[in-house]
């Protein structure tokens, strides 16, 4: 039996599937061709923030001012058909400007009183949070319960959040004073850690050109919430080989210092390496990736292509590190050139003897 050909619990995939597969493929080309009518560049954080979405993550987003951060998540909000909110965090903010508040309302045919949930912002199917390390902890961590748990309490009620929902946080790299970075921790809740970067010369002249004569592009919707999370269902049951996953555990497993089999480079530039959560991005980030590309699979080349995005905010380098002028980056470089996509099986004594002493 092909393990490329059947799902995590043996079951081939569907026709159905495979039709959806088809699907998403043509409507990825749709969103991409009218998100260009807007932006211009950036098809790689576009591509990347496409592949959280579909695989139910969120993102954090870094880059100088004036990359169109916000215009490019609202747009692709619009193409999707999708409600988009943007919060500004700042150093008063608190947690109830986020999640909403109870207020005592009069019902005058009654006479009486009763506490009335006022919706916060975070109720929306996209959320940009702009420059979230410049707001205190506690309000950090109320919108990181948010993305983990899809809902809010509020006067020990339980609010639902609208689905899909997929929260863009975005951090901005110059100004650090005054800050309250996230710890590591709270950034492994996001799936990616995406670098936004200069345009292209051409790029940066085409955008000048657009942004300062009158252009009005009109975004088409491509798809509803409700394709969106059935596509999202669709990416897990996407095959994956035990082979491609357990290249993904390699890659994760390399970056702890501690292993036995570390590489010399993670033992000596890195304090902590990445967790389980890195390894689960990697296989359902990789899945959405084939889809996207219209292959019905994962393959080892999804896992690698992913590695930067979903480790450099999950390892922790030491001063060797700053000193040498390393930074996670480079390091996920150096894996990826030390771990290969093959693995070489376990011979039948050792997978024996593994069994009977387990």
């Amino acid at each position: 039996m092909n393990n490329e050909l059947m799902t995590g619990d043996g079951t081939p995939l569907s026709s159905n599937d495979s039709e959806m597969v088809d699907q998403l493929r043509t409507a990825y080309e749709t969103i991409r061709s009218e998100l260009r009518k807007v932006i211009v560049g950036q098809q790689e954080v576009i591509d990347q923030l496409l592949i959280s979405l579909f695989a139910g993550g969120h993102c954090m987003l870094e880059g100088v001012p004036g990359l169109a951060k916000t215009l490019m998540i609202s747009t692709l909000a619009e193409s999707l058909g999708l409600s988009f909110n943007r919060i500004q965090f700042t150093p008063d903010l608190m947690p109830s400007d986020i999640t909403g508040t109870e207020v005592i309302q009069d019902d005058r045919a009654t006479g009486t009183r009763e506490f009335k949930f006022l919706r916060g912002p975070i109720f929306a199917n996209i959320i940009l949070a702009d420059e979230i390390n410049r707001t205190p902890p506690k309000t950090q961590a109320a919108l990181l319960e948010a993305m983990q748990e899809r809902q809010v309490t509020v006067g020990g009620e339980r609010h639902e959040l609208p689905l899909p929902f997929f929260v863009l946080a975005t951090q901005n790299p110059i100004e650090q004073e005054g800050t309250y970075p996230l710890p590591e921790a709270q950034q492994d809740r996001f799936m990616f850690k995406v670098f936004i970067g200069y345009p292209a010369y051409d790029e940066e002249y085409e955008i000048i050109e657009k942004t300062t004569a009158h252009v009005d592009h009109q975004v088409s919707k491509t798809l509803s919430g409700e394709d969106i999370r059935e596509f999202q269902q669709l990416v897990r049951r996407v095959p994956a080989a035990p082979d491609i996953i357990r290249h993904a555990l390699d890659l994760v497993r390399a970056t702890r210092p501690n292993e036995p089999h570390c590489p010399d480079i993670a033992r000596k530039m890195l304090t902590w390496g990445a967790g389980p959560r890195s390894a689960q991005a990697l296989v359902l980030g990789g899945k959405a990736r084939a889809v996207l590309k219209g292959r019905k699979h994962l393959a080892a080349e999804d896992i690698r292509a992913l590695a930067h995005p979903v480790l450099r905010h999950r390892i922790v380098t030491n001063f060797s590190a700053a000193a040498e002028g390393y930074t996670p980056d480079r390091i996920i470089d150096e894996l990826l050139a030390h771990v290969s996509p093959t693995r070489t099986p376990m011979d039948d004594d050792e997978q024996l003897n593994k069994i009977l002493s387990a």
